[in-house]
């Protein structure tokens, strides 16, 4: 395990150990806390994963998340009789066992060789988290307080390290989902941002591509709407409001959660027909399917900003057309006619874009989120 054969992988290693000092000093008095591992363990794990991820096991490919976790400092653990080395042969053969979400392998040093020592299901907020997502793509992410959408701090897809931006309170205008997404400051996201993140996640998941518009219960947007609707929703479906009218205490309820979840899979299951779902801001569902249009006496859009939360990657101005297809193209015109709204769109190779308004550079921003999504 000392030789690294995956180059991006010590590439990734100082940086991302750098990261979870950080977290560690601002979450220190947590009781949510690990040691956080060396360099050379956390480049030997995911050297280990991504070969890993290039292996089958009886014909399937592995899917699984390494926590790199001292055993000592989390509650329950279940302690192999025997550690394992954390070759990429043994990680294949013991990925069925930790394939559904929330298990994980726990990988520590043991009588100091780098050890699987069992599997646990309580991470610890500072423990690096290592998840192959599919051959030779690897996400190192981190728990949240909240217990909501892991926060993805570097993506490795092949010879490609993407290491997240942190600090996003501090860039102007940005969206409330994106700055959850990226875990800026550690506090519990609010419910309704956690409900985009997952209407986000499952339109990607479902490969089909489609738009999502988030809309102002009151407003203009109908101009930009081309008339009629083949399907439009009459009264509005208010399942999912009504479940986020519940009191708080309700929505720590197993059931509340397992409703949601069933509501926002159906919900993101609309964007995959051809057209925009629309949702207000109070999440009732108002139509699918719909044809957006530019509104009369609003001028054609030939510029808009395109970001990435990515370090060491610069906004850009480009014109519309280099940020997608025609979901992206209408998109943009969509969030420059109505400025209030916002645009989700997922594309059928995975990438997703984030489309909202930015006052201060009179423009609309697209702020391309797969990163965050992973």
């Amino acid at each position: 395990m000392s030789d690294s054969r995956y180059p991006a992988a010590r590439a990734v290693a100082p940086k991302v150990r750098q990261h979870f000092l950080r977290h560690l000093a601002r979450h220190g008095a947590s009781h949510r806390v690990s040691h956080v591992p060396p360099a050379a363990d956390i480049e030997a794990m995911v050297d280990a994963a991504f070969w890993a991820s290039l292996r089958r096991e009886e014909g399937y490919v592995p899917r699984l998340s390494i926590a790199l976790v001292d055993p000592a400092t989390i509650a329950q653990p279940m302690y192999f009789a025997q550690a394992l080395p954390p070759a990429p042969t043994a990680l294949a053969k013991m990925a069925p066992a930790v394939e559904r979400p929330g298990i994980h392998l726990g990988v520590w040093r043991v009588d100091d060789e780098m050890r699987v020592w069992g599997t646990l299901h309580d991470v610890p907020d500072t423990a690096p988290v290592i998840e192959v997502a599919s051959p030779g793509l690897l996400v190192v992410k981190h728990h949240r307080r909240d217990g909501s959408k892991f926060v993805n701090v570097a993506v490795l897809e092949g010879d490609q390290v993407k290491i997240i931006v942190e600090n996003a309170s501090a860039i102007p205008e940005c969206p409330e989902m994106l700055s959850s997404l990226r875990g800026a400051d550690g506090t519990p996201s609010l419910p309704h941002i956690n409900i985009l993140i997952d209407l986000a996640v499952s339109m990607r998941a479902h490969g089909r591509g489609g738009t999502l518009l988030v809309v102002p219960s009151t407003g203009t947007w109908m101009k930009s709407i081309l008339r009629p609707i083949p399907y439009a929703v009459h009264p509005p479906f208010n399942a999912l409001a009504d479940l986020m009218r519940r009191p708080a205490e309700e929505r720590l309820a197993r059931e509340w959660q397992e409703e949601t979840e069933d509501i926002v899979a159906a919900l993101a299951g609309l964007t995959a027909v051809d057209g925009a779902t629309i949702i207000n801001d109070r999440f009732e569902l108002l139509a699918f399917g719909a044809k957006l249009t530019r509104g009369d006496g609003y001028p054609t859009v030939e510029e808009a900003t395109v970001t990435e939360p990515i370090d060491g990657s610069d906004a850009a101005v480009v014109h519309p057309s280099r940020l997608g297809g025609t979901r992206h193209l209408s998109a943009t015109q969509f969030v420059h006619d109505q400025p209030g709204s916002l645009a989700l769109v997922a594309s059928q190779d995975g990438r997703f874009t984030v489309f909202s308004w930015s006052t201060r550079e009179r423009r609309v921003h697209a702020r391309r989120v797969e990163a965050l999504l992973l």
